[in-house]
């Protein structure tokens, strides 16, 4: 047994929606006690940190039903079956900012919530950024605003409360500790 499994004894789909799925699983506890745990599977997630020639951040601002409220987001948006991340971020940079970029340079990959999802974001920077003249339509039910800040500006959200999702708080603290080098390489091709 791996250090503090807990073992599946059964699992019961409770719902499979258009996004995710739920079940409800009986575990076994690593003291031989058991327990149930609430499961929601999803089929992952990519973000897009992007920046225009004038090191501006794109960002998206766009309802969020679950919450009752917009938020300002860095484009995003969930895998479909069997899209490679890489190409899957390509596709949200352009569905909803209308850039196109000629490299994406992949940063991390996290877990947004591991104590009941198993959500895993991929997060890439978008490298040479250009406006797409026919670009990629969004989702018929998405609808979203573009916006680019300054890095000051997308703290300044931050501390409004603006911007409270953690996919975008670790995109303003990655510029924040490396922009420069982002800038920097930038300017050197």
């Amino acid at each position: 047994m791996k250090k503090f499994e807990e073992k599946t004894l059964s699992s019961e789909k409770i719902f499979t929606g258009k996004v995710i799925s739920l079940q409800v699983d009986d575990v076994e506890l690593p003291d031989g006690k058991t327990g149930k745990r609430e499961i929601i599977k999803h089929p992952g997630a990519v973000a897009v940190i992007a920046l225009t020639s004038e090191n501006k951040i794109i960002m998206v601002e766009q309802y969020r039903k679950a919450l009752e409220r917009s938020l300002v987001e860095i484009p995003a948006g969930k895998l479909e079956k069997g899209e490679e991340p890489v190409l899957s971020a390509k596709r949200e940079l352009e569905e909803e900012t209308g850039y196109e970029c000629e490299k994406m340079e992949h940063i991390i990959s996290f877990y947004t919530s591991p104590g009941f999802a198993d959500e895993l974001v991929h997060m890439y920077v978008a490298h040479n950024l250009k406006k797409k003249e026919n670009a990629a339509p969004l989702d018929e039910d998405e609808f979203v605003e573009m916006l680019e800040l300054t890095l000051e500006e997308a703290q300044t959200y931050m501390d409004e409360g603006k911007i409270q999702d953690a996919k975008t708080a670790y995109a303003v603290q990655y510029l924040q500790l490396k922009g420069d080098d982002i800038i920097n390489e930038r300017v050197l091709r």
